[in-house]
């Protein structure tokens, strides 16, 4: 009898403890922080339809892995990536001959900027590097000013070697007999003659060179320069025009490669 009371005693007891017991743990408990980045990793694991977001997976990093040895390893598969072949030879500024220029668009690495660029060139000389659109004007000390240019067209490439003959601000343009021939074959019917001006296509400035029908000269269509779209002559944006017209003389060297 006595045994009997005293196991019910014990069950009462425990009891009437473990609510306390519980009660304790859960006062003890540290409290619960929620995010308010919804991109936090955490909610990035959810996925679902509710998230419309992919599973974050988290890989072990091996400290001290080169990243060669952490593929071996088999810890992250290998990205497969399509490779095309490309020619050495053809420099970056070469793929834009397949492209047509875009109105309204410029791209800034042809904005006028100083440069490193090693020449046994005179300081003075300007340096035009058709294949990736660049006219360099040597300053001396390995550095030279750049500015962006459109080039000639497939067919019409040249180089050599001229200097400076004439200059002229806001010139008028008289187009050459076998250009007006030319452009009358496809229906475009270019004047005799052409007034300086905001809409003549020779721009603000030209440079003359040497006894050749070739030019330096701006355009009223900038977002041609980085392309091959002139029949031989360099052309600039017309700021950029300007600016070289009023560092250069008559009779500067100008070298096209």
């Amino acid at each position: 009898m006595l045994k009997k009371s005293l196991l019910v005693a014990a069950s009462l007891l425990s009891l009437v403890a473990a609510p306390a017991g519980a009660q304790d743990r859960y006062q003890n408990r540290p409290p619960v922080v929620v995010s308010p980045d919804l991109t936090a990793p955490w909610v990035m694991q959810l996925g679902g339809q509710q998230t419309r977001t992919r599973p974050v997976i988290y890989r072990q990093q091996i400290p001290g892995a080169t990243r060669k040895q952490y593929y071996q390893q088999g810890q992250v598969a290998r990205p497969q990536v399509k490779r095309r072949v490309v020619n050495p030879l053809i420099q970056p500024a070469n793929a834009m001959r397949a492209q047509r220029p875009v109105k309204s668009k410029f791209d800034p690495q042809f904005l006028p900027q100083t440069v490193a660029y090693e020449s046994k060139e005179r300081p003075g000389t300007i340096i035009i590097d058709t294949n990736n659109r660049f006219l360099y004007l040597v300053t001396g000390n390995g550095e030279a000013r750049r500015y962006g240019v459109g080039v000639g067209k497939p067919g019409f490439e040249w180089a050599g070697a001229h200097k400076i003959t004439r200059k002229a601000e806001w010139p008028s343009w008289t187009p050459p007999q076998e250009m007006i021939s030319r452009e009358a074959a496809k229906g475009h019917y270019l004047p005799a003659r052409m007034d300086g001006g905001p809409e003549n296509p020779l721009g603000a400035r030209a440079m003359y060179l040497g006894s050749t029908l070739y030019r330096i000269h701006g355009t009223n269509a900038p977002w041609t320069i980085g392309y091959a779209v002139s029949s031989g002559c360099i052309r600039m944006r017309n700021e950029d025009v300007v600016d070289l017209y009023e560092r250069v003389n008559i009779g500067t060297k100008v070298i096209v490669i």
